[in-house]
């Protein structure tokens, strides 16, 4: 059975897209890096908006010309749709998920990016460090 991404599950806009990569935990697998953005929590908002709050978890995709020519470019990213619709009912509400494909992806079949994209999103939901990436301090 095809499982399609609903429309509202969609990251689109660029603002959403930059706050999903600044404030979230990064983890790279195979043929994609995922970044993680768990909902923001009451400390990190100061008036949480109760759209945020009840809204589904969010994927956006992110396929560079690296990758490929428009047709390959598209086809990884239609897998990677499929295989974000079939995690998405596993993510916490609220959460945002950019996926980036890298070169890479374009030789893997869709069941080597769907399993990229799972071990991708598990390793950055048990980062080591629960602080996002713009906390921490660089050297």
């Amino acid at each position: 059975m095809i499982q399609v991404l609903p429309a509202d599950a969609r990251i689109r806009s660029s603002r959403d897209f930059g706050a999903a990569l600044k404030r979230g935990r990064r983890a790279a697998r195979g043929g994609v890096v995922v970044h993680w953005a768990p909902e923001r929590t009451a400390a990190d908002q100061t008036a949480p908006s109760e759209a945020v709050a009840n809204r589904t978890a969010r994927a956006g995709f992110v396929v560079s010309k690296a990758v490929g020519n428009a047709v390959v470019r598209n086809k990884v990213k239609r897998r990677l749709r499929h295989a974000a619709a079939a995690e998405l009912p596993h993510w916490p509400a609220g959460t945002d998920v950019v996926v980036r494909a890298t070169p890479k992806a374009a030789e893997r079949d869709f069941h080597e990016l769907h399993r990229d994209l799972a071990e991708a999103v598990k390793a950055a939901r048990s980062a080591k460090s629960g602080r996002p990436r713009e906390q921490r301090s660089r050297p």
